[in-house]
């Protein structure tokens, strides 16, 4: 079973945009998707018909097989959004966020507050239960959002963006949590703006451009087009860097160097490289925009 059909599906603004252009995607049940696309490419629209706070133009989608037209009270019962905006109240107290969605979805207090207990521990904001929401940091409202898409137990969680102004051990924590949810059995829906995190946690992926699918393929797949990778490391020193054979490094500074991967060099060998020289790295991450590489790749094919 898919967890989401769509099928020709277009949306026209009333203002002339057309959004989307006859989408057809598949999602499988217990699939880690992700819909990768610029800002404008449809994404959000796509979201928004889905949830169905964008009313579509033409075309079907289908939610675990139920026909969002013909019974969407069902259909959303089986999702849990997390849309790119806060939109929760910012003077109630976070239990109480929580317990209020709970109460969409018929769930009695003394089952709401079970459920919040665990899913607030599971994302480090126990403590902050009896806090208003708008004492919360950036990434805490962040966590309180997916806790609040949850309280249903959807089969289909829907994340727009969940770690904008996330720092990064947090995004970690977030990403283990997520992949845990994933091998219970909950379809997840992601669009981001950072490939590492499709690379971490997604099977497949779809890039979207100007309303259509451009590309639908497994993750690993997709990665692959990225034909060289540059990175930028830090060491204890870089005066070893004339003893690394295959790269091409350049010096930044007296602790710092980037250098330049070939697809079939790989990371691990010059990691190897480096720790074969008695040299510690400190940090290594890429440099630049890896999804804007990718869909430049794509985009030339």
């Amino acid at each position: 079973m898919n967890a989401i059909t769509i099928r020709q599906l277009t949306k026209t603004y009333a203002n002339g945009t057309q959004a989307l252009k006859g989408v057809d995607l598949n999602v499988a049940a217990g699939d880690f998707f992700a819909l990768l696309g610029a800002n404008g490419a449809g994404k959000t629209t796509l979201i928004g018909i889905l949830t169905g706070l964008v009313k579509k133009t033409a075309g079907q989608a289908k939610i675990f097989d139920i026909d969002l037209d013909a019974d969407h009270p069902a259909a959303k019962k089986m999702m849990g959004v997390v849309p790119q905006e806060l939109n929760f109240n910012m003077f109630e107290k976070v239990e109480d966020i929580i317990v209020a969605q709970a109460g969409y979805f018929g769930i009695d207090r003394t089952s709401a507050l079970k459920e919040a207990e665990f899913l607030l521990k599971k994302l480090e904001l126990w403590e902050k239960r009896y806090s208003p929401s708008r004492m919360l940091s950036g990434g805490m409202k962040r966590r309180l959002m997916i806790v609040r898409a949850l309280i249903n137990r959807p089969k289909l969680l829907i994340l727009d963006e969940p770690t904008a102004g996330v720092d990064v051990e947090l995004r970690h924590t977030m990403w283990d949590f997520l992949r845990e949810l994933n091998r219970q059995g909950t379809t997840i829906l992601l669009t981001t703006h950072y490939l590492e995190e499709v690379e971490q946690m997604c099977q497949n992926a779809a890039i979207i451009k100007n309303g259509e699918i451009i590309k639908n393929d497994k993750v690993k797949n997709l990665v692959n087009l990225i034909e060289q990778e540059t990175y930028v490391i830090h060491a204890q020193a870089v005066q070893f860097l004339d003893q690394l054979k295959g790269y091409h490094c350049r010096v930044i500074d007296e602790n710092t160097f980037e250098v330049e991967l070939d697809k079939k060099a790989g990371l691990n060998d010059l990691i190897g490289q480096v720790s074969a020289l008695g040299i510690k790295m400190t940090d290594i991450r890429p440099k630049g925009n890896r999804l804007e590489k990718l869909f430049l790749r794509i985009l030339k094919q």
